[in-house]
C-alpha cells in the first residue's frame, strides 16, 4: 500500500461489508450472483439483512440444445429457484440480450431504476477491471452497475434516468482478482451456494458435466484460500469502494 493509500486508510477506514442494511445483488446472467457471492447473500440472509437478486442479461445462448425463446423462462426459473435456495425471495430481471446485443446507456438506466426503487446500502457486481475477463456482458454490467453506484445519490442524474436516488454508501466487486475485503462464512454456506449453483442451475450444469466439476472444485478451493487469508475456515473476497473510493483516489481501494 502507498503512502497516500495508508494516509487514506487511517483518516478514513472502509467500513465492514456485513455492517449495513440493505444489500443488492447485480449479476450479467442466471447464475453469476450464486458463483460469485452466493455464500455471502446467504449470510446477509439469516442475519436478518434486506437482500435482492437482478438478473440483466436473459442467457438465451447458454445451451448448445435448448433454443434461446425456451431458454429464456427457463434460466429465469432456475434463477428463482437458486435463489430461494439461499434465502433470497427478491428476485428481479431485465430482459437485455445475451451477447452484448443492447445499448449500454439503456443498461444503465434500467438499473438505476431498479437501484432507485429497492434504494440499496451496498451493491454487488462482477469486477469489471479483472484482467482476464472477456464476456461482454459481464464487463458491461460491472461497469454499467459500478457507474449508477456512484451516482446513485444524486436526484439531479438519477432523475434523468427516470429513476429515483438512492443513499448507495458502497459497491463490492465478486469475481475479482484484488480483494480487499473478506465475508467469513462457513462448511454449511459453502454447501448451501453449491447446492445452488449446481442442483438449481440444470441448463448450465448437467449432472456430472465436466465444466460443473470443474467450477464446484474452483469453489471449494477458493473459499478456503479466502478462509485462510482472514483466519476462517472459510470466506468470500470482494474488491469494496466506499463512496470516497469511489471517484479521484486511486491509490484508495485497498
Amino acid at each position: 500500500m502507498s503512502i497516500t493509500g495508508l494516509a487514506v486508510s487511517i483518516a478514513s477506514p472502509l467500513p465492514k461489508l456485513d455492517s449495513f442494511d440493505r444489500y443488492l445483488f447485480i449479476g450479467p446472467h442466471p447464475d453469476d450472483i450464486e458463483i460469485g457471492a452466493g455464500a455471502t447473500a446467504a449470510k446477509l440472509v439469516q442475519s436478518g439483512k434486506a437482500v435482492a437478486f437482478l438478473c440483466c442479461i436473459d442467457g438465451r445462448f447458454g445451451s448448445d440444445t435448448v433454443p434461446p425463446e425456451e431458454l429464456i423462462p427457463m434460466r429465469r426459473a432456475e434463477a428463482t429457484v437458486s435463489a430461494a435456495a439461499l434465502g433470497v425471495t427478491d428476485v428481479r430481471f431485465l430482459p437485455f440480450c445475451d451477447g452484448g446485443f443492447y445499448e449500454q446507456n439503456e443498461l444503465k438506466s434500467a438499473i438505476a431504476r431498479i437501484v432507485g426503487e429497492f434504494k440499496p446500502d451496498v451493491i454487488f457486481c462482477p469486477d469489471p477491471q479483472v484482467k482476464s475477463e472477456c464476456h461482454t456482458d459481464h464487463l458491461n454490467v460491472g461497469r454499467a452497475a459500478s457507474e449508477i453506484a456512484y451516482f446513485a445519490p444524486y436526484e439531479g442524474i438519477m432523475r434523468r434516468r427516470g429513476a429515483a436516488p438512492a443513499p448507495v454508501k458502497a459497491i463490492a466487486y465478486y469475481m475479482t482478482a484484488s480483494p480487499n475485503r473478506y465475508v467469513k462464512t462457513s462448511k454449511e454456506l459453502l454447501k448451501r451456494q453449491l447446492s445452488a449453483v449446481f442442483g438449481c442451475h440444470k441448463s448450465q450444469f448437467p449432472d456430472g458435466s465436466a465444466g460443473g466439476r470443474a467450477i464446484a472444485m474452483y469453489l471449494r478451493i477458493r473459499s478456503l484460500d479466502f478462509g485462510l487469508r482472514c483466519l476462517s475456515l472459510h470466506a468470500e473476497g470482494f474488491r469494496m469502494l466506499d463512496a470516497l473510493r469511489m471517484h479521484c483516489l486511486p491509490e484508495a481501494w485497498k
